[in-house]
């Protein structure tokens, strides 16, 4: 429905305020030629919900639907699409809603205008527009007079956020984000958001296309599997999921092996690294996320994860990239994997052409497994076979919590592995995984002391930290 006749901004006051409707117009009343790419952002104002909404638990969407008036142009078709390119910074932009309609001209009529909607934020009067949009208008032969639009708003035409802070008590934080893995939106909820948890699920399915389930992390990480208790907050249960990562295809059960989206391009960043060739020892490989790119870079891989999920999605996924061939798979604890099938296998591969990379991502953990390599390879073999060139380069993860990560990222791994790293190691920040928690990744060349049994030398036996897993 919409209004046909057009009346100046002055009249349409009166009139607005003679009907008792000022407190809609006044809507369209922001500082004039606020429309820069933040305004369109800037929507709550263009929709003040209903007061019926506030609190519910089981959504209703009906009850977000009301009337709004907006701002629009009447535009002759033959200019129609130069005006809306040229006026695409100021263009109502809502979801669902087409920013060009009817002129609401009776029926017969000529037919050779459209409504052109504009946002109110943007659009006050004939003097909000900027210097090109009325530069624009000039030349088409629009006249910059404004026509009022009533306007339907719906459930479908609102943001996520947008639902959620109409219904949540005013004050409380609204999330609407989320981790996505495949179908499956995962999200941690907030003691207060509980009670809203399956609205909320229900908000997020229907604002992301492709989302058919929505769960919520019920514990902390298990540091063991890596793995964590969750709840089906809205959709299917199916918890396999399909995930590309950089160009790989991964499938998993959610529900039962560890996996994070946000370390894509930490994965990206390492495998870059490899060289065709290489050997890559992935103590903590989890469904594949390093092994696999890592094999289709050309380089073998010994891959390892406790996890007897984990370690049937990994299989699953080196057939699934046809890198089956480059990947042995073990399913074992971390100091069993070191000790027993890379022990054996350290000697001959540090002979061969290729670098070695021994990749550690137990961030919970993963310092405290460095001492497993101290005198793992025995005496020390003749000088030629142990030069440092040769060394494995250890790429290990670790939390943090401390005012200087990265120096107790190195000092958490000394104490591991007895010795100084001082001028022979990097740290790389991964990311921030909570307010004074950072997740590291300290770098660097296995130092022969460590690895080979050195006569006469004497090891001190620091005691070793622990960083407890609450991600």
């Amino acid at each position: 429905m919409s209004c046909g006749f057009t009346l100046s901004l002055q009249e349409c006051l009166q009139v607005a305020d003679s009907l008792g409707w000022s407190p809609l117009w006044q809507s369209f009343s922001p500082p004039p030629l606020q429309y820069s790419k933040h305004s369109a952002m800037a929507d709550p104002g263009l929709y003040r919900p209903p007061p019926a909404v506030r609190g519910m638990t089981v959504l209703d969407r009906e009850a977000f639907t009301q009337m709004i008036h907006v701002p629009a142009l009447r535009v002759p078709t033959t200019v129609l699409n130069k005006v809306v390119k040229s006026l695409k910074k100021i263009a109502l932009q809502r979801p669902g809603i087409k920013r060009v309609v009817d002129d609401g001209q009776p029926v017969g009529g000529s037919g050779q205008h459209r409504l052109l909607l504009l946002d109110p934020h943007c659009v006050a009067s004939a003097e909000s527009f900027g210097h090109e949009e009325t530069a624009a208008l000039t030349a088409f032969g629009v006249s910059p007079e404004l026509h009022r639009y009533e306007l339907q708003l719906t459930y479908e035409n609102l943001k996520s956020e947008e639902v959620l802070r109409a219904v949540l008590p005013e004050g409380q934080d609204v999330t609407s984000g989320f981790s996505r893995v495949g179908h499956i939106a995962h999200m941690n909820l907030r003691d207060h958001q509980l009670p809203y948890k399956s609205l909320i699920g229900q908000v997020i399915m229907d604002k992301n296309p492709g989302v058919t389930c929505v769960v919520n992390k019920t514990n902390t990480i298990d540091s063991t599997y890596r793995n964590f208790q969750m709840e089906v907050l809205a959709g299917e249960s199916n918890m396999v999921a399909k995930v590309r990562e950089n160009g790989v295809l991964y499938e998993f059960d959610f529900s039962r092996v560890y996996w994070n989206p946000r370390l894509s391009t930490e994965h990206e960043r390492v495998v870059s690294l490899l060289r065709c060739g290489d050997i890559v020892l992935d103590v903590f490989a989890g469904v594949g996320p390093f092994a696999i790119p890592a094999a289709r870079r050309g380089c073998v891989v010994l891959a390892n994860d406790l996890n007897p999920e984990a370690h049937r999605w990994l299989q699953h996924n080196a057939r699934l990239n046809k890198v089956d061939a480059a990947i042995t798979t073990f399913n074992l604890d971390g100091r069993e994997f070191l000790r027993g099938p890379a022990r054996e296998r350290l000697p001959g591969l540090m002979r061969g052409p290729g670098a070695v990379h021994v990749v550690m991502n137990l961030p919970a953990l993963a310092l405290d497994f460095l001492d497993t390599f101290r005198g793992l390879l025995g005496p020390e073999p003749d000088q030629g076979l142990s030069c440092e060139a040769t060394m494995p380069q250890v790429h290990c993860y670790g939390f943090s919590k401390e005012d200087d990560p990265q120096q107790d990222m190195v000092q958490r791994a000394e104490a591991s592995l007895g010795v100084s790293l001082q001028g022979r190691c990097s740290v790389h920040m991964v990311r921030n995984v909570a307010p004074n928690k950072e997740m590291m990744c300290v770098n660097f060349r296995m130092p022969r002391e460590v690895l080979y049994t050195i006569s006469n030398s004497e090891e001190p036996s620091p005691k070793r930290q622990r960083c407890e897993e609450t991600e």
